[in-house]
């Protein structure tokens, strides 16, 4: 049986699965896979699906995206891309205006050095055009007084309420 083009998934699945410690059948019980389709992954003779590869991932504690990129179901730049904005997001300690802003301002930069929006790239935050509306970097790419600046913390800007949470 010839192995499937999916990169170096099945080795990486290993790897991974031997650092964590565990047996090929704890790992398979552990992501709701059958014991022969996760050898099989291992060894390159199946292709898993997304959702397969995320429950593995789940069960190894580590990043389903990675997996993604290893299998070919996504680009390493969207991967890097969709960890930044899945860490900015979920962080708890800020809230949603605030991961808004620094939304935009990822994106500008992004932008700046060339890259293109992606999809799900928080366009929809902002401007599509790069900082026309006034709510996020300028149109050359650099945050401007008008609201970026109080991302980091700092009123030195125009931030529409003056009362802050408490740290």
């Amino acid at each position: 049986m010839a192995s499937l083009n999916v990169g170096n998934l099945g080795e990486y699945l290993r790897e991974q699965r031997r650092n964590a410690q565990l047996s090929l059948r704890q790992l398979a019980d552990a992501a709701g896979v059958s014991n022969p389709y996760l050898s099989q992954i291992e060894r390159g003779l199946r292709k898993p699906s997304a959702e397969v590869l995320q429950q593995v991932a789940k069960a190894l504690r580590i990043s389903a995206e990675t997996l993604y990129v290893r299998a070919g179901i996504l680009d390493e730049r969207e991967r890097e891309e969709l960890e930044t904005r899945a860490v900015i997001l979920a962080d708890p300690s800020i809230n949603e205006r605030q991961k808004n802003v620094l939304l935009q301002i990822y994106e500008s930069f992004r932008k700046e050095n060339g890259f293109e929006p992606g999809p799900g790239s928080g366009a929809e935050a902002g401007s599509e055009t790069g900082g026309e509306s006034g709510s996020g970097a300028g149109a050359d790419g650099r945050p401007g007084a008008d609201g970026p600046r109080t991302a980091g913390g700092s009123d030195a800007g125009t931030a529409s309420k003056p009362s802050k949470p408490s740290h």
